[in-house]
């Protein structure tokens, strides 16, 4: 499994800035008028996503206690992320995923796009489903170190409150990203810091 993942990833793999440039200049070469109506939501939430992912990019630093944790890693990892332009929950949480990765010089971050890659995500389904962004981190034996994805526990459980309050996709999902703007952060790095603790 490893081998074939990591083929692929030295082929199609793309670094955190190749992501955000590829995203951007999908952006700038869409027409939107030649776009029916479901790729147009995609291409709205994908110029958004990119606004996001920018402004946290230039605001966040990793928190000092979760760096010195990452810091102490003393072997190679590969951090593999699954993802998409177009994915809300990733646009919040993937740079800082990639921020966190920058705490160590053994840490090699590489994103592969989910929907080129479905025989890799059919691997790493979260509850049955293709969720991202799905992070897998791989040591230097190959083996499966941790995982992370789709997104915080305390937004997923918002998220399952707010559908059974019978709330539309619309609207618990602008109730979400509220909630991360709020958070900055804090929950995903307070789950990186128990999954390098645990």
């Amino acid at each position: 499994m490893f081998e074939m993942i990591k083929n692929r990833i030295e082929k199609n793999g793309l670094t955190y800035n190749e992501f955000l440039q590829k995203t951007e200049q999908k952006i700038n070469a869409t027409d939107v008028n030649n776009l029916n109506d479901e790729e147009k939501h995609l291409f709205e939430y994908t110029k958004l996503n990119y606004q996001r992912m920018t402004r946290i990019n230039k605001t966040y630093k990793t928190s000092e206690n979760l760096c010195t944790l990452l810091a102490n890693i003393n072997i190679p990892q590969l951090w593999m992320v699954l993802t998409e332009g177009w994915c809300g929950d990733s646009a919040q949480n993937l740079p800082y995923i990639y921020k966190f990765s920058e705490c160590n010089p053994l840490i090699t971050f590489r994103i592969l796009e989910r929907d080129n890659n479905l025989d890799i995500m059919d691997m790493f389904l979260i509850n049955n489903t293709r969720s991202i962004p799905k992070l897998v981190v791989f040591d230097t034996y190959n083996k499966i170190v941790f995982e992370w994805g789709a997104r915080p526990k305390e937004a997923q459980d918002l998220v399952i409150n707010w559908k059974n309050e019978g709330l539309q996709k619309d609207e618990f999902l602008e109730k979400l990203h509220l909630w991360y703007g709020r958070n900055r952060g804090k929950a995903i790095e307070q789950e990186f810091i128990e999954l390098l603790n645990g």
